[in-house]
């Protein structure tokens, strides 16, 4: 089966599409003279498809450079401000979640995002009244929901189980967290909260505390933002629990990113711009002991609060133990529910993006 990747680079005055056969083969190529901040993006996407007469879902893959990151953040950010002009734009348009571990936000998040869109979602209660229990494959399964749905949103405990079903589905597949590996939509709901919290995504420095071994919302954030300018990165957690090797190596070293390891919150406290707080997941440990002497490592108080910038601010990707403190809610700092709700639109703009959607406001704002 041939596997096809479409590739855009946005910039600020053109958009430039190609799709690849089989990771080598140029099939079609196209360049609009507008770039980010306008229908360019969405009219290069158009013409690359049309010239060779494929459709967006016999994309296997779909990435993303440039301002194209910007621009799923920006759609974002105007359905944040207008969220009715987007309720029927996926209407008849359905989504499966196929959802292999337990989820609360995610599955919510995305389910609430495509209904917002005017769209249909379909899936099972748990990974036990599914045909995995029998024994099924993630190729057969998605086989299978290709025929029901327009997109799918996987989770699923095995890393890279996500990317597996990309390569043979029919439809476009999300990655919504593959064990201890990814998390990328958790990432973009980062992005999105640090842009509005701060006004931009470079010249930070970016504190990550807790489990960061098998965070995986920890270890798509710190290859995401590498990518952007001046950022440099301060790495709070107990040994047992620090960064793995290969994000050290071939993340952070590689690109030549400024970091620091330690195991004091209090004395990090002072310098950091973005705080992200992680819980210390039971699920990923073998051992009940570790996990117990592990699991406090790190609390955030408001005592601690007191020793931050003030205009700091504090995510978390929920959902949380003890590792912040009830009355840190109260602090305007606090962005970590500003998260859940940021969850929600870029996942309603990364359907509309894959499924090809037209933005209502961009074309408004053409005319």
């Amino acid at each position: 089966m041939d596997i096809y990747t479409l590739g855009i680079d946005v910039g600020s005055t053109a958009s430039k599409c190609i799709i690849l056969k089989n990771g080598t083969e140029i099939v079609s190529k196209s360049l609009i003279d507008v770039g980010a901040g306008t229908s360019g993006p969405q009219r290069a996407i158009s013409e690359v498809l049309d010239n060779c007469g494929l459709k967006r879902e016999d994309m296997s893959y779909i990435l993303a450079t440039g301002y194209g990151r910007n621009s799923l953040l920006d759609l974002a950010d105007r359905i944040c401000a207008d969220p009715a002009a987007y309720q029927d734009v996926a209407a008849h348009k359905k989504l499966a979640t196929l959802f292999y571990e337990p989820s609360t936000r995610t599955r919510l998040s995305f389910e609430a995002a495509m209904l917002n869109l005017g769209g249909h979602v379909l899936g099972f209660p748990s990974e036990t009244v599914s045909s995995a229990s029998k024994g099924e494959s993630v190729a057969d399964t998605i086989r299978v929901v290709s025929c029901y749905a327009d997109i799918v949103a996987m989770r699923h405990p095995k890393e890279g189980a996500p990317l597996r079903a990309s390569r043979y589905s029919r439809i476009p597949v999300i990655n919504a967290g593959d064990g201890g590996h990814q998390h990328p939509t958790q990432t973009m709901t980062d992005l999105m909260t640090i842009r509005r919290r701060k006004g931009r995504l470079n010249d930070l420095t970016i504190g990550l505390c807790g489990d960061l071994k098998f965070g995986r919302t920890v270890h798509s954030l710190i290859k995401t933002m590498a990518r952007c300018e001046n950022i440099r990165f301060v790495l709070i957690s107990p040994e047992e629990l620090r960064v793995p090797d290969y994000i050290i190596t071939d993340v952070l070293e590689a690109n030549h990113i400024p970091y620091k390891e330690t195991r004091s919150l209090e004395e990090s406290m002072p310098e950091l711009d973005i705080l992200y707080m992680t819980r210390v997941q039971k699920e990923r440990f073998f051992n009940e002991e570790d996990y117990v002497r592990l699991k406090n490592s790190y609390i955030l108080t408001k005592e601690k609060m007191a020793l931050a910038k003030p205009d700091m601010a504090v995510l978390h990707p929920l959902p949380r133990v003890n590792e912040i403190t009830l009355d840190v809610d109260d602090d305007p700092r606090a962005a970590y529910f500003e998260q859940v709700q940021n969850a929600v639109y870029i996942r309603m703009a990364l359907i509309m993006t894959l499924l090809g959607l037209k933005d209502p406001k961009a074309e408004k704002e053409g005319n």
